[in-house]
């Protein structure tokens, strides 16, 4: 595991706290090699503002629908710079997003419908509950 040089003020709670994640997130994070362990300070962990940007990093690119094989790749080409490569996942994270907002219209089409149909009768089964069987 790679380990944070550094320190700052922040202990494991408040930097979860501060990015909006819970403790066991970071955790995971850490155990995942998204994000480096920090060094101990006085038999505490501390992060610094270097770790709540990681972090922040790490939850919009997941809130973008990146998973986190492709977010651990986009820290490592901000590292480095591959902005080419950076710009390629991105473009195919937005065919990807594409095709679920095209999804979730049919989606939102379809119970739109049966709700008009639920709406205009009054007898009998509800189309609603009829289309999920």
């Amino acid at each position: 595991m790679v380990r944070s040089q550094e320190g700052g003020s922040l202990t494991i709670s408040k930097l979860a706290a501060a990015a909006g994640v819970g403790v066991e997130t970071v955790r995971f994070y850490h155990r995942t090699g998204l994000l480096r362990l920090a060094v101990r300070q006085t038999g505490i962990r501390r992060y610094g503002e270097p770790d709540l940007r990681r972090l922040k990093f790490i939850k919009h690119a997941q809130a973008a629908g990146f998973t986190l094989a492709q977010i651990k790749e986009l820290l490592e080409l901000d590292a480095g710079e591959d902005r080419a490569r950076a710009r390629e996942l991105a473009q195919s994270q937005l065919r990807v997003l594409g095709s679920r907002i095209t999804e979730l219209e049919r989606a939102r089409d379809a119970l739109e419908r049966l709700a008009r149909e639920c709406a205009e009768g009054t007898e009998g089964r509800c189309p609603i509950l009829a289309a999920f069987e």
